[in-house]
């Protein structure tokens, strides 16, 4: 899927009231609660990152958790709405960026990046957007990814999901704990591991995909 037409899915996705269901589904309900356990297994978070916000409802769990919350989108709207959900807390920064163009000299203690990867048009990128928040991790911090899996992703039209990047993600990181989430339709079938950094601040360019 390319760039514009992934960008104006989002768009018209961000118009609805409860965009993908995150309020009123009990599979993202149950979605959340299983990341927001993962996000929290090491206690309150000093530096937190997250990548992807869609309309800050999951922004709105994790920030009283958090004593300096960093939150980035590629939708502006997504910013705006996540902004107003979250407005009584000042210790959020924002910015309307994706992974690939987000720069920052801060190590983050936890990442949270979900349902956001597989928007990326091809596997160069998606290597290269792990690559940066693997560097963006403190030494002993903690990763938290989540997404369908790959076959549900390639049915949607991206180039992969969860397996592939999960693979990616342990050239550099340790796996500590996955979580299978499912839901009543075939759509509803997701992945979430918590990832633990030894230390090691990249991984190799030339590893498997």
């Amino acid at each position: 899927m390319s760039v514009d037409k992934t960008y104006q899915l989002l768009e018209r996705e961000l118009a609805n009231d409860d965009p993908w269901r995150l309020d009123d589904n009990p599979y993202e309900r149950e979605r959340h609660t299983q990341l927001l356990r993962l996000s929290l297994s090491n206690g309150a978070v000093s530096t937190g990152l997250e990548i992807g916000c869609a309309a800050g409802a999951f922004t709105e769990k994790l920030a009283p958790h958090c004593k300096r919350l960093t939150v980035i989108d590629v939708m502006p709207r997504a910013i705006g709405r996540a902004v107003q959900r979250t407005k009584r807390w000042s210790h959020i920064s924002w910015a309307a960026t994706d992974i690939l163009q987000f720069s920052t000299e801060e190590l983050f203690d936890l990442i949270v990046v979900a349902e956001v990867l597989y928007y990326l048009e091809d596997m160069t990128r998606m290597r290269t957007a792990i690559g940066k928040m693997v560097k963006m991790l403190a030494p002993g911090g903690h990763l938290v990814f989540g997404s369908a899996r790959d076959a549900t992703c390639r049915r949607w039209g991206h180039v992969a999901g969860a397996e592939t990047v999960i693979a990616i993600l342990t050239e550099a990181l340790i796996e500590i704990e996955r979580v299978q989430c499912q839901g009543q339709s075939a759509d509803e079938d997701c992945l979430l591991v918590r990832f633990r950094n030894p230390g090691r601040s990249s991984i190799p360019p030339n590893g498997r995909a």
